[in-house]
């Protein structure tokens, strides 16, 4: 005899998002009241203004992941870059529509975050607002609040292909989606399950990213990592082994 435990979701937004904790690692969002340096919001960074500590945010988290990979082309690290975000945005943001049932509003200027810390990005929700947590909102808060303005900014200064970066952002769904759903599952949360499952399938049906991955969740697109030392093609990548050096240039 199998028992299930169904979880149901918290009945709102709480101000400490405190039902992400159980989810770990990219899932977790710190909210409330901000920390004591003065961090960047991502509306700053999406806009090129400089920030008190680092800068252009954008150009030094590119350079510090350039750095840490060994990456042979800034183009590299501003793919990675841009992926890990947004993966923690997309996290968040199902992780949310899981455990409550809401979303928070994430608009750049409530989002805080520090380029300079490792991996996964370090966020910080200055207050938490409550959204319906339906695809259309989603879209408006991930997609054209967050992927769109990272995406000109990006390529303002990084030859960077766009189908590249909305195959990293399908990629990124289509992970924490797969995360969500294994937790939610392995609790014996199957309307959670089904719920992220919904979630996503109409978010990879939006504009931005319809077509970017096969029905088998492959992607179209390559985010370079197979170019750096030592890296390899991903899972869900669009080669089933790294291309040779001579095609590497039309990869993106």
């Amino acid at each position: 005899m199998v028992l299930l435990l169904f979880v149901d979701p918290e009945p709102d937004l709480d101000p400490d998002l405190a039902a992400l904790e159980a989810l770990g690692g990219f899932f977790v969002l710190r909210a409330g009241a901000g920390p004591a340096a003065p961090l960047p919001s991502l509306a700053q960074t999406y806009e090129n203004r400089p920030s008190e500590i680092y800068g252009n945010t954008l150009t030094f988290r590119v350079g510090k992941v350039a750095a840490a990979l060994r990456a042979p082309e800034p183009r590299i690290a501003a793919s990675v870059a841009q992926q890990g975000l947004a993966a923690r945005l997309w996290s968040v943001t199902l992780g949310c529509a899981a455990r409550y049932g809401r979303i928070p509003d994430l608009a750049p200027g409530l989002l805080r975050w520090d380029p300079g810390a490792g991996a996964p990005d370090d966020l910080w929700l200055s207050e938490v607002r409550p959204l319906p947590a339906d695809p259309a909102t989603i879209a408006d808060v991930v997609l054209r609040g967050h992927l769109e303005p990272l995406a000109t900014a990006l390529r303002a200064h990084h030859r960077v292909a766009p189908g590249l970066l909305w195959g990293n952002a399908a990629s990124a769904l289509a992970a924490a989606a797969r995360q969500l759903e294994h937790w939610a599952r392995a609790r014996g949360d199957e309307e959670a399950a089904t719920r992220t499952r919904s979630l996503t399938a109409a978010l990879l049906a939006h504009p931005l990213l319809a077509g970017t991955l096969t029905d088998t969740l492959r992607r179209r697109s390559c985010c370079l990592y197979y170019r750096v030392p030592g890296g390899g093609v991903c899972g869900d990548c669009c080669f089933t082994r790294a291309p040779r050096s001579s095609a590497r240039g039309s990869s993106g």
